[in-house]
């Protein structure tokens, strides 16, 4: 007959083993990469067609977004800061150089710049102007010039303060879809798609709340855009009398 002490010995070391091995099992798979999507909204599990359209979705349901970043077109780049909703948009463009303020409250669109911007127009081809032009230049300089709806740079430039435009066609790439990873944009989780793995543009997607756009980086090198303030409300109100000119029926050339 085993002693009871010695039958407790012979049964202990095959347990204490097998717990060894559950202990170590258990250690392996908490040491095993963990889920980069837990924790998120989920948007990270899609299918890269859903998470383009989900993230439309987010854009539209809210009014209101900031923009930064370059938009190339036409060959010219324009650097880009501007709040924008439906009713309208405030921010800055540069261009070539010269930097000018666009206000939008409605249908009226205001622009406002340096003297230098506005005597662009009246430059020959030697660099020079009349003093008419120089003139006309300082008295628009540093006003909120009211642009004139059949002057061809109201259609140019209230698209810069008009969210349904801007993003109406920003946040579809092109080509074949896919995904690209788990990133960070500002701190936040994000979840990148690309199309045509990349030459069709690449759009960071936040893994945390609503699945907005963060990043975008534009198909064709056509500029590179961050998103923010997300249905974050801004005030849009027309600038004083004395702070506004109203040039008539056309703006002078720039």
């Amino acid at each position: 007959m085993i002693p009871i002490s010695q039958g407790r010995s012979r049964w202990a070391a095959p347990a204490l083993a097998v717990c060894v091995l559950l202990v170590a099992g258990a250690g392996l798979t908490g040491c095993s990469e963990e889920d980069p999507d837990a924790g998120t909204n989920g948007v990270g599990r899609l299918s890269p067609q859903e998470i383009q359209s989900r993230t439309q979705k987010a854009a539209a349901s809210v009014d209101t977004v900031r923009l930064h970043g370059t938009v190339v077109t036409k060959g010219r780049t324009y650097k880009l800061d501007m709040r924008v909703k439906s009713e309208g948009g405030i921010g800055s463009v540069t261009t070539e150089g010269e930097t000018f303020r666009l206000l939008r409250v409605g249908d009226e669109l205001f622009l406002k710049a340096g003297a230098e911007f506005w005597g662009r127009g009246g430059k020959g081809a030697d660099g020079g102007g009349t003093r008419a032009d120089a003139a006309a230049a300082a008295k628009l300089a540093e006003k909120y010039v009211k642009v004139p709806k059949g002057d061809p740079s109201y259609k140019k430039f209230s698209g810069f303060t008009d969210k349904d435009v801007l993003l109406g066609g920003l946040l579809t790439l092109h080509g074949e879809l896919a995904t690209d990873g788990h990133h960070e944009q500002g701190g936040v989780r994000t979840i990148r798609i690309t199309g045509d793995d990349g030459s069709g543009g690449t759009l960071d997607v936040s893994l945390e709340g609503q699945p907005f756009p963060l990043r975008l980086v534009r198909a064709g090198k056509a500029g590179v855009l961050t998103f923010s303030s997300w249905g974050a409300d801004f005030p849009l109100k027309k600038p004083a009398k004395d702070e506004t000119l109203d040039y008539g029926k056309q703006l002078p050339s720039s």
